[in-house]
């Protein structure tokens, strides 16, 4: 009998595909102990984007979050997404920061650590799976699938041949966009349990419509384990539901074991969350379907929606799902997952918004143009590369050799704001947005952060009622990730400057018309030639009316909603300051979107007369960011 074990992505992949990761830990922790007596092979907890999202969305700490999850979770293994070089991050980082974060992830609970690269070079993946063995852990490589013209069965299989020579215990062939298609499934699976003789694992996404089909032909060709997620997250952009490939497969020589009535106990937990929170249910839409063209996977789509949103331009979308491909062909036909996925859609994006094609391109996009990220499965298009990074050489080498330790650098960084090994690797990979939390922590208590309110919710896996607490974040302390919340209207404005005049004021300027407040601040001999300007309101302009009039004055704008940041990391002296000459082309400050740092760069040369935005402070597309004389 050839029964297939199961893993349940429920509290990692499939929230984060669907609901953009926002489950919170007091989501999970009534539902987890019944979760552990289900029979799962594994349970995928941790990793992806569920690190990032929990310092900058929901003021949880991440490791804190694997401690409790562990606590509840005593039989089954714990499971998680690991980057490669890049950990749980989106970019690069160095071997001691790679090996240090392994060990306290396996000491925080972690079993299996299912590991990537999104280019498929597994230099990347060296030092990750090395220190995986050393901690006496599973090591799960992966085969990333996608199609293009250099990507064939064959250069799957060796490179998972090459993946068990530098010691992975198994092997998971990862279908992120949902492309691996039924009969191909057969033959893949089929190949890699004649060739590499390890365990093999199916991890696949339903966007397209393929994927029950799909894991169903690979248990016919032997697949070991295969991932499914609980129904109200599962289909759509997630993974099938567990449910459906239980029943499909009972009775038969590949029966899993699991009983649906426990499962069904599950699923309805979670869909009184989902209900309660008001996150949507799994559906293919026809964009959904058009993945078989673009191969944007389905995640990705709805990153790319909230992204074009922001900037006013989701009516483009269909604009950048064209041009997604041609941007994937320039770069040499990179699959698209975390870090590449962002890569390339964001360059598509800009491409989109800008009108020209690489007129601007984020830091991360030279970095993978210049070989910082590892080889692409075809080489980039010289024209595209010169447009890009000019005349730069391209590393050849492992690009991990080229980054310096970066344990004690970090260390040395935070000081005392750490309060453990943790909260170093935190701002290790989290710099800016690690801060943020750290100060939200301290300021909050260690006791109080985020006050609990308690709703009253059938919890039916015991039939009975229980508590179930949704984190609600103090309305003066809270950093919203949606537009428009909790926007002051016309009227409260005025009265809050009314409470606010006095002689530091020196004057107040209300316009309704574009909904604009703008105050000056004076010194008190009401000398305003050094005068700072600030606007303040929930989209922030600048006024003219504050300012000489001097035709030579250039305002810079940002390109895009995001975070302005002076200085490339928290210990850089900012790129210009006031009263700096700069030069045509010359990098003024970082904006912060779609998980990218882009580099906003000056467009004459000139002088920098004034910087309207603080550091870490949030910018609106059309927002005026730098004042600069031009020569």
């Amino acid at each position: 009998m050839h029964r297939v074990k199961i893993t349940d992505t429920s509290l990692r992949d499939a929230h984060q595909s669907l609901w953009a990761t926002r489950m919170t830990t007091e989501d999970m922790l009534p539902i987890l102990e019944h979760i552990d007596n289900i029979g799962y092979h594994s349970i995928e907890v941790w990793g992806g984007a569920t690190f990032d999202v929990c310092i900058r969305y929901l003021n949880e700490d991440p490791w804190e979050r694997l401690r409790t999850i562990r606590k509840e979770i005593k039989s089954t293994n714990l499971q998680m997404l690991l980057r490669g070089q890049s950990l749980v991050g989106y970019t690069h980082y160095p071997d001691d920061v790679v090996e240090k974060f392994i060990y306290k992830a396996a000491e925080n609970g972690i079993d299996i650590f299912r590991v990537f690269d999104a280019l498929n070079d597994i230099r990347n993946l060296e030092t990750s799976l090395q220190t995986i063995k050393k901690t006496g852990k599973h090591a799960q490589a992966c085969v990333v699938y996608t199609i293009s013209p250099v990507h064939s069965i064959e250069h799957f299989v060796n490179t998972a041949l090459s993946l068990k020579d530098m010691g992975a215990d198994s092997i998971c062939i990862k279908d992120m966009a949902g492309l691996l298609s039924p009969y191909v499934a057969y033959e893949l699976v089929a190949l890699l349990k004649e060739k590499v003789k390890l365990p093999i694992q199916l991890h696949t996404h339903y966007i397209g419509g393929l994927a029950i089909a799909a894991l169903l032909k690979a248990t016919e060709a032997g697949v070991d384990i295969i991932d499914t997620a609980t129904v109200p997250m599962a289909f759509g952009s997630s993974q099938p539901p567990v449910e459906t490939i239980v029943r499909a497969l009972q009775d038969t020589e590949h029966d899993t074991g699991l009983k649906l009535h426990e499962l069904f106990e599950v699923a309805s937990h979670f869909e009184k969350i989902r209900k309660h929170k008001g996150f949507e249910r799994g559906v293919t839409r026809i964009t959904d379907m058009k993945v078989f063209e673009h191969q944007v996977p389905g995640g990705m789509i709805s990153n790319l929606f909230s992204q074009l949103e922001e900037q006013n331009a989701s009516h483009r979308m269909e604009e950048v799902l064209q041009e997604i491909p041609y941007v994937r062909a320039d770069m040499g036909y990179p699959p698209l997952v975390t870090p590449t996925s962002q890569i390339i859609g964001i360059q598509a994006v800009l491409n989109v918004l800008m009108g020209e094609r690489y007129k601007m391109c984020p830091g991360e996009v030279k970095d993978y143009v210049r070989g910082f990220y590892g080889k692409p499965p075809m080489p980039i298009n010289p024209e595209i590369k010169s447009l890009i990074i000019g005349d730069e050489e391209v590393i050849e080498t492992r690009p991990a050799d080229l980054i310096a330790p970066g344990w004690e650098k970090g260390k040395k960084e935070i000081g005392d704001m750490a309060k453990s090994e943790e909260d170093i690797l935190t701002y290790i990979l989290f710099p800016q947005v690690a801060l943020k939390y750290f100060a939200y922590r301290d300021e909050m208590g260690a006791d109080e952060i985020a006050p609990i309110l308690t709703t009253e919710i059938e919890n039916t896996n015991i039939n009975e009622k229980k508590p179930i607490k949704e984190k609600i974040i103090p309305t003066a302390k809270k950093r919203s990730n949606q537009k428009g919340d909790e926007e002051m209207n016309f009227a409260e404005i005025k009265e809050l400057m009314m409470l606010l005049n006095s002689t530091d004021i020196g004057e107040i300027e209300l316009e309704k018309e574009d909904f604009r407040l703008s105050l000056r601040k004076t010194n008190a001999e009401g000398d305003n030639k050094n005068k700072s300007n600030r606007t303040v309101t929930s989209k922030v302009t600048a006024n003219e009316d504050d300012l000489e009039v001097n035709e030579n004055i250039e305002e810079v704008v940002s390109p895009m909603v995001g975070t302005f940041y002076a200085a490339p990391s928290p210990d850089a002296p900012p790129f210009v300051k006031v009263g700096d000459q700069v030069d045509r082309g010359q990098t003024l400050c970082i904006v912060e979107a779609m998980k990218l740092m882009n580099e906003i760069k000056a467009e004459n040369a000139g002088v920098v007369v004034d910087i309207l935005v603080d550091n870490a402070e949030p910018v609106e597309y059309g927002q005026p960011i730098f004042l600069i004389e031009k020569e």
